[in-house]
This record gives C-alpha cells, sequence and structure tokens, in this order.
C-alpha cells in the first residue's frame, strides 16, 4: 500500500507574505513559477480551482421582496400605518388615503437607497481590467483578467491598468499612478530590489504593482502575488462591504419624537375620553372624538415635509454643482463639526505646477537676457518627453508636464526650440541615475540638456552659469537650498546643460562638466477656493482636517497654506504614528490633530470613527478607491465628481460636480436651512395640534360642550397643517445661519425653547378659541361651532406666519420672501370660507354661514396668537441686543 502526499504548492493569496521585502528570485521560487517560461496551463487550470477568478466576492443579495418589507419597520411609519387605518374605520377615507401614499413614497425613496452598496460593489468591479498579457507555457498571450491566479507572469506597459497584485521583477522606466489607491498624485517609478522595512506603507512599495492602478509610463513585468478579494484592491472592496452605514441625525431625531409623541397620544385619547364619559357625552361621540385626536396628534405631513425640504434643498444643490445622492446628506450636513478632507484633487489641483526657482539667486522670469535664465528654461522644454494629442492636451510624466507648462508661461515654446535645436540623442531617466540627458544639435554644434535630483546633478557641475559665463560656485550651499524647498513640500528638480563644439562620438562622458543652471520646485497647489472654503467651515464651527497618503512636508505645506492649521492644532500625525496609537490614545488626540499623512484606508475608517465616538459628526471628502470605505462609514462622505474614481462616487452620500471643496460650503448652508425649517414645521404643527387638544380637553371643565366635531378636527389637520406647513419648506436661510456652531449631534429636537413655545401657544391657541365658544354658546348664537372652528382655523394661520424666523419679525422678512407660504394660506383661507359659506359644504362639515360682524370677531380674535409670538421674537431681539 503507498501513501500519496500532496503537494503543498505556493502560498495562499490570503497569507500574510511581505513580497517587497523577498528578492524577486525567492518570490519566484516559492511561487512556483519561473520568469521566462511562466506556468503551464494544466498548473493555471489547478490555482484557478484552488484560489478562485480574479474578482471580488460578493455579499449574498437581499430580495426586493425583503428589501420593501424593511422599508415598514421604521416604528414611526408604523403609527402613520395604524392612523390610517383608524381614519378608515371612522369613515374619513380622503385621510386612509393621503396617509398610504405618504407611506409608499417613503418606502420607495428607502428602497432606492438600499441598492446603493451593490453599485459601489459593481464600480470597484468596473475598476480592474478586463484582460492581461499573459506568458504562459514560454508564449506571450491576451487571457481574461478574471483567470489570473498567483505565479502568473503579466506584461505591462504605457496605458495598462494592472491586473492583479504584482511584485515586479523587471522595470524599463516603469510608472505607475497610483493616486487612486494611496492619494500620491506624483506616479511611482517601480524597481525590481527587494525592500527593507521602511517600506510598510503601500506608497513606499516601489518593487510592487497593485490591482487597479495604471501604468503612465514604460514597461515592465511582473509575477502575480495576490488576485480578487487577496489584493489592496480587494481589502478595499472587502472594507467597502463591510462598513456599516450610520442613520442621519434627523433620521435619529424623528425616531425619538415617534416614540414619544405616539406614547402621549395614547394618554391623552385616554383622558379626553374618559372626560367626556364622566361628563355624560355619548359614548360613540367621545370615541370618535378620541380618535380624531389621535389621528390629529400624529403629524402625518411629517414624513412629507422632510421628504418635500430634502428635496427642494437637493435641486438647489444640483444648481451649485453638487449632487445629492441621499436626500438626507443635505441635513446632515448642517450637523458636521469635523470635514475630514484628502487633499490630492480635493484641496489641490490634482496636477503638478512650478511654483517656485532659483536661478543665479533670482526667480525663473519671463523676457529675461540672462544665459542662465534663457538656458533654464530651454532645458525645462526640451530634455521632455511630453506629447499632446491632437486635442492638444498633454499627455506624459505630471513633473515632465509642469515644466513644459513652466516654460511656455515663461515664453519657452518647446515645439519651436524642438525645430531649431532637434534632438539628436538621449540617456532616458531612470531611478538608479535620477537623472535625465537630452542632446540637441546646434549646426554644427551640440547643446546637453540635464534635469533631475540635486543630489546626483550638482556632483557633476563643477560650474554654474553666470552673467560672466560659467563660474566656480558653493554646491553644498545650493544643495541646502534644495533641501529647504523639499522640507517645503515642493518637489526639487536641479537643471544643468553644457555646450559642446562638435557632436561627441559617444554618450559616455557627455555628463561630465556640466554647468550648473538652476533649481525648479514643484508642487500639486491648492485650489484658489479653498483657503476660503476652509475660512467660512471655521467661521460656522466646522474643523477641516486632512487625511492623506501624501508625504508628511507636502501634507503640512498645503495645510498651513490654507489655513487648516490655523487653530494651534497639532501640526502631523503619520500613519506609522497611528498605527502605534491605542484606540484610547487615538480618542484622546483625535480632536486636536488636524493633518494625517501617509494613511492607508483603514486608518482613515478609524480616525473617522474615533471622532464620532468623540461625539462628533464627521464628513469624509475624497475622490479615490481608498477613500471609498471611509465615505461610506462616515456621517456624510462627499466624492469628487470630475477627478473622483466611480467608486468613491458610488460610496458617497454627496458628489461635488465641480470638485470644488467651496460647494461643501454651500451644502452645510443648505442643509442648515432644511433643518431649520423642519423644525419650524414640528413647532408649528405640534402647536397647532396642541391647541385642539386644549380646546377640546379643557371644555367640558369649563362647563362647555364638545368645541368641535371629528370632521372639524381632520378638516384642521389636513388642511391647515397640511398646506402651510409643506410651504415652509421653501422658506429662505436666515440671516445668522452660517454664524451659528454646528448643531450638537445629541441636541434634542425641541431645544431652544421649542417645547415651552409649543406649550404655551397651544395654551394661548386654546384660550381665544374657547373664548371664541364661551361668548358664542352662552350669548345663544346657534351657529357657535361654526365660529369656535373658524376661530381656531385662522389662529393657526396666524401662527404659520410668526414662525417663519426664530427672532426676525415677519415684517422685516416681507410678505413676499415666502411665495408659496402665502400662495398656501390664500388658497386655506378660501378652502376655509368655502365650509363656511357654500352650502353643499355645510352639510359635509355641518357648519353654517356667518354674519358679516361674527366673521369680522373671528378674524380678530385669531390675531391674538399671531401679535403673541410676534411679541415674543420681540423679547428674544432684545435680550440678544442687551447680552
Amino acid at each position: 500500500m503507498s501513501t500519496v502526499t500532496e503537494t503543498p504548492g505556493p502560498p495562499a493569496p490570503s497569507q500574510a507574505v511581505a513580497w517587497h521585502h523577498e528578492p524577486a528570485a525567492a518570490v519566484l521560487a516559492r511561487l512556483e513559477t519561473g520568469a521566462e517560461r511562466g506556468l503551464a496551463a494544466a498548473e493555471v487550470a489547478a490555482r484557478l480551482a484552488r484560489y478562485g477568478p480574479n474578482a471580488f466576492a460578493e455579499a449574498p443579495r437581499r430580495s426586493v421582496v425583503r428589501m420593501v418589507v424593511d422599508q415598514f419597520s421604521d416604528f414611526m411609519v408604523l403609527v402613520l400605518i395604524a392612523a390610517a387605518v383608524i381614519s378608515g374605520l371612522i369613515g374619513e377615507p380622503e385621510d386612509t388615503v393621503a396617509i398610504v401614499v405618504i407611506v409608499v413614497l417613503n418606502a420607495a425613496l428607502g428602497l432606492v437607497q438600499e441598492l446603493r452598496a451593490e453599485r459601489a460593489m459593481a464600480a470597484l468591479k468596473r475598476m480592474t481590467a478586463p484582460t492581461a498579457r499573459v506568458r504562459r507555457d514560454g508564449s506571450i498571450g491576451v487571457v481574461a483578467a478574471a483567470v489570473l491566479v498567483p505565479g502568473d507572469i503579466v506584461l505591462l506597459e504605457t496605458g495598462n491598468v494592472v491586473p492583479a497584485d504584482l511584485r515586479v521583477l523587471e522595470s524599463a522606466e516603469l510608472a505607475i499612478a497610483e493616486a487612486a489607491l494611496t492619494g500620491e498624485s506624483e506616479p511611482v517609478v517601480k524597481t525590481t530590489a527587494p525592500l527593507g522595512g521602511h517600506a510598510a506603507q503601500i506608497g513606499d512599495r516601489r518593487n510592487m504593482a497593485f490591482k487597479g492602478t495604471v501604468v503612465t509610463r514604460g514597461r515592465g513585468e511582473g509575477v502575480v502575488v495576490a488576485t480578487g478579494g487577496a489584493t489592496e484592491l480587494g481589502r478595499i472592496a472587502g472594507l467597502l462591504a463591510g462598513a456599516q452605514e450610520v442613520r442621519t441625525p434627523l433620521q435619529k431625531r424623528l425616531a425619538v419624537f415617534g416614540t414619544r409623541l405616539a406614547w402621549a397620544v395614547l394618554v391623552i385619547c385616554a383622558v379626553v375620553f374618559a372626560a367626556g364619559m364622566l361628563r355624560g357625552e355619548p359614548a360613540v361621540l367621545m370615541f370618535l372624538t378620541a380618535v380624531s385626536l389621535a389621528v390629529a396628534a400624529i403629524p402625518e405631513a411629517l414624513p412629507a415635509v422632510v421628504t418635500i425640504a430634502l428635496a427642494l434643498g437637493a435641486a438647489r444643490m444640483v444648481r451649485q454643482h453638487a449632487l445629492i445622492r441621499r436626500l438626507p446628506a443635505v441635513e446632515t450636513l448642517g450637523s458636521i463639526t469635523y470635514i475630514c478632507t484628502d487633499k490630492t484633487g480635493t484641496l489641490t489641483e490634482n496636477r503638478m505646477r512650478v511654483e517656485r526657482s532659483s536661478v543665479d539667486g533670482e526667480p525663473l522670469a519671463a523676457g529675461s537676457t540672462a544665459v542662465a535664465q534663457r538656458a533654464s528654461l530651454y532645458v525645462m522644454a526640451l530634455c521632455n518627453d511630453t506629447v499632446h494629442d491632437a486635442a492638444g492636451h498633454a499627455i506624459g510624466d505630471p513633473t515632465e508636464i509642469a515644466l513644459l507648462e513652466g516654460a511656455r508661461a515663461l515664453g519657452a515654446d518647446a515645439v519651436e526650440l524642438a525645430a531649431t535645436l532637434p534632438r539628436i540623442g538621449e540617456l532616458p531617466f531612470d531611478s538608479e541615475r535620477k537623472r535625465m540627458v537630452t542632446l540637441h544639435a546646434d549646426d554644427d554644434a551640440c547643446i546637453i540638456c540635464v534635469k533631475g535630483a540635486p543630489e546626483v546633478v550638482l556632483p557633476l557641475s563643477p560650474w554654474r552659469e553666470s552673467a560672466h559665463g560659467p563660474v566656480p560656485f558653493d554646491a553644498a550651499a545650493v544643495l541646502e537650498e534644495a533641501e529647504a524647498m523639499a522640507a517645503d513640500g515642493l518637489r526639487v528638480i536641479a537643471l544643468a546643460w553644457r555646450r559642446l563644439p562638435a557632436r561627441p562620438a559617444t554618450l559616455a562622458s557627455i555628463e561630465e562638466e556640466l554647468v550648473f543652471l538652476g533649481l525648479v520646485g514643484l508642487m500639486d497647489p491648492p485650489r484658489a477656493t479653498a483657503a476660503q472654503a476652509v475660512a467660512e467651515c471655521r467661521a460656522a464651527g466646522i474643523t477641516p482636517v486632512m487625511i492623506t497618503g501624501d508625504h508628511p512636508a507636502t501634507a503640512v505645506t498645503i495645510a498651513a497654506r490654507l489655513g487648516i492649521l490655523a487653530d494651534g492644532g497639532r501640526a502631523v500625525v503619520t500613519g506609522a504614528e497611528l498605527a502605534a496609537m491605542s484606540a484610547q490614545e487615538l480618542g484622546a488626540r483625535v480632536r486636536d490633530v488636524r493633518v494625517y499623512a501617509r494613511v492607508d484606508p483603514e486608518q482613515k475608517i478609524r480616525i473617522v470613527e474615533a471622532l464620532q465616538a468623540a461625539g462628533e459628526f464627521a464628513a469624509m471628502t475624497g475622490d479615490g478607491v481608498n477613500d471609498a470605505p471611509a465615505l461610506k462609514r462616515a456621517d456624510i462622505g462627499v466624492a469628487m465628481g470630475r477627478g473622483g474614481t466611480d467608486v468613491a462616487r458610488e460610496a458617497a452620500h454627496m458628489v461635488l460636480l465641480d470638485d470644488n471643496f467651496a460647494t461643501i460650503v454651500q451644502a452645510v448652508r443648505e442643509g442648515r436651512r432644511i433643518f431649520d425649517n423642519i423644525r419650524k414645521f414640528i413647532k408649528y404643527t405640534m402647536t397647532s395640534n396642541s391647541g385642539e387638544i386644549w380646546t377640546i380637553f379643557l371644555a367640558p371643565f369649563l362647563g362647555l360642550p364638545i368645541p368641535l366635531l371629528p370632521i372639524h378636527i381632520l378638516w384642521i389637520n389636513l388642511v391647515t397643517d397640511g398646506l402651510p406647513g409643506l410651504a415652509l419648506a421653501a422658506e429662505p436661510a436666515e440671516a445668522d445661519v452660517m454664524r451659528r456652531p454646528p448643531r450638537p449631534p445629541r441636541e434634542s429636537i425641541f431645544a431652544h425653547g421649542m417645547w415651552q413655545h409649543m406649550l404655551w401657544v397651544g395654551l394661548l391657541m386654546g384660550a381665544v378659541t374657547l373664548l371664541t365658544q364661551a361668548w358664542a354658546y352662552h350669548g345663544g348664537h346657534a351657529h357657535w361651532q361654526t365660529m369656535t372652528f373658524t376661530v381656531l382655523t385662522l389662529s393657526q394661520l396666524g401662527h404659520v406666519l410668526a414662525v417663519r424666523a426664530d427672532r426676525a419679525s415677519l415684517f422685516a422678512l416681507g410678505l413676499g420672501s415666502n411665495r408659496p407660504l402665502m400662495g398656501a394660506i390664500l388658497l386655506t383661507l378660501a378652502l376655509q370660507g368655502a365650509t363656511i359659506y357654500v352650502p353643499w359644504l355645510n352639510e359635509v362639515m355641518k357648519t353654517e354661514p356667518l354674519s358679516a360682524s361674527e366673521l369680522g370677531l373671528c378674524v380678530a380674535l385669531s390675531t391674538l396668537v399671531f401679535w403673541a409670538v410676534e411679541g415674543e421674537k420681540w423679547l428674544r431681539r432684545r435680550r440678544a441686543r442687551s447680552g
């Protein structure tokens, strides 16, 4: 009997192997493959069966039916459904239909939101390369990226999307743009040598190529070390799938509000029913009255008002270049206390630019006749591989594009120079030489142009160009100047040249005896509007925090220029420092840190969660794949629409169509305005309901009959609460909306004296109504109930005019500043008049026509509520001025 021993095979993708530490030969040996022949077809099939396809695993999908059912699990929705059933039982089908329509509308909106996670996963899948060039069985061919396996040899060239995580085996000027994964704006030049322990962060692993990144220059080969969910991009997909979404402040407040309201309604209805029975009122009448009060007390228009307010805000935001992907996101911005923003492409332009220069002690200038100045521009334009497409757009390395555009801006046109001084030879840039050399014919003579790292170019340059020709110079002083520029976050390029009387026979010695010209500092500059936007955030009580994968010096420089460090917060914490912090240490310091540099996706989520644990509401802005999990986990995620990735946009709650950080300020303003208007609606409708309850509850104790019939209660509830209440959503922002601090995330929706207002104004409304009833009833007026009904209705219309602002007087606002509200009030007045004077409505509504004097008395009495609330606001203004 023989024993068969199974070959263990290469390590599984899930194993944590530090591939970047391993020599290329060791990586190939570990993966049991060869660079010359690649894998055999049979081995590919076996590994595909073992590891699975090079794709992301998706969580099991919920059925649409289950999603629909989940929309009706909210307590407030259940209360509304019960109200609809009760309305139907008491013979009010119109009310039932209205409530059902509102519930169905909100369920449909919720169903759409449930599909966001699936779209985010689909966006991640679209980023992956559909095909890949591989070497198998010694032959090169094109295969579907999904069938790549660990050990496959992949060939890369300019324009390719990297199909899997690769350990680079060969690099011929291979440069890969990893901004979407790491936040670095500069493409990374790849090497093949193993790296030491300093390469802990993804952005430092220069011998690795990661799935989903793009080759911008050169060519290379690599061996697949991870596929599908085991890749860096796959880990982010897993983070995105696992990140929990949080409810918005409005949803939390309404949930608490709905629960408390339901219990209060039950108690009130029970008391009203019991009081009526004790007075000897008919049981059926008291039951209908109690049920009508229950329906009236629940503001069934509240979900519609919230939806309409947010929808109107979303429409306004689109005109201001912000697309709201989830309606409550607009309101959430009003509660935001911290904005965690990526640097590259969000605060900056995401393109390199000449920021500073030093040539013979002076900055580069247009029209200069100095030899060093003109020669520097020649080198910037000629020692450059940038090309232009048919549309005139520059294509190439961002650093070279920046140098070319900088030279052109100062009068050196590369096309004209190339025609005069054609290139006849070159030594291309590579990561070991750290410089690029080009040779240009100048009649029979030759010009050598050199650009590269200062520490490499300066030792080759014994001379410096001056007004008197080449002269000796202090290279150490220039190197110190270059280091100072680098400390300011600039990428520093040294320029040099040399003139030869004839073309050299070989390129062996052309880099000797160079003449140093100057230094050029490049930077991805801040957006023109970013500093003002940061300042406005601060004025609104919002703290901006930069979270980036870029270099700490660059991050601090940009943050300082934008004013992010203006409040004295800790300058910078690196990803390595963050990794060493415990949750408690981070929680103790998270409020003070203003810049995080060299961080990875997990750390971004950790920062957001630490802020949330500290009681803050955090927004996250970003544009790359690395931002997506934090965008989803944040209280609101804000993605860039132009320069951003599909993954970020799908994971975000809001997309900035102009990629402008300043647009967030407008969104904050809109969010605060919307929440103000929702509070005004709650104040208005609950005060109105309070007036109705006090009227019915107190009448028996004053020896008065039931003042309102169930049909009157439902009419007031539907007409006065509905039309004017909904129109409050269009109320413009108050003057001080951006001079207030953010709302405390745990602040009650009834804060700032709202519940006291609802109580005393409701009592006043009830008192005026009962005064009208008592006068008319004891005065022998046969239609006293119609007068009571009219005074209560008109009192509520006066109240809605008064609550348009918390402090400003209606006369300062002007009646025409909210035309939808004025239209709703006029329509309500017309409908109320119809119930009084249209004969067939008299029968339906149990009303009678009023005389002119009776109507005038009703109008006069109903204005008392308006003047009382205006008096309350006058006292607030006076206290604010004296305080």
